[in-house]
């Protein structure tokens, strides 16, 4: 037990510290004010869950220390589910109504095709 959560603990801190880094790289590039960050990071995650998920039916079936560090931990840390809820009432606190559902809309629809994908 003590294996599998210091596996999770590193993914997660590794996926944390990517998703921080990635975060500020589209800060810095975007200046709109949509939270692009969030919004690429949670994409981005849906789609390494989804290979990770492809690829343990093939290579990983035997071994559970893969899934825990690379599902659970690596893309648990990077994936921003609650940054983008926060962000979303956020744009909804300033109006800005038909880039909520943007956002929402965006991030559920292209992160189900990402992980899919």
């Amino acid at each position: 037990m003590i294996k599998n959560i210091l596996l999770v603990g590193l993914g997660g801190g590794i996926g944390s510290m990517l998703r921080y880094l990635s975060q500020r790289m589209a800060d810095k590039l975007y200046t709109i004010h949509f939270p692009w960050g969030t919004f690429s990071v949670n994409i981005i995650g849906c789609f390494l869950i989804g290979i990770f998920w492809g690829i343990s039916f093939k290579s990983f079936e035997t071994n559970e220390n893969w899934k825990l560090f690379l599902m659970t931990g690596l893309c648990g840390g990077f994936t921003t589910f609650s940054a983008f809820t926060l962000e979303g009432i956020g744009l909804l606190k300033e109006q800005k109504i038909a880039l909520f559902f943007l956002y929402v809309a965006g991030s559920v629809l292209i992160g189900i095709a990402a992980t899919y994908l």
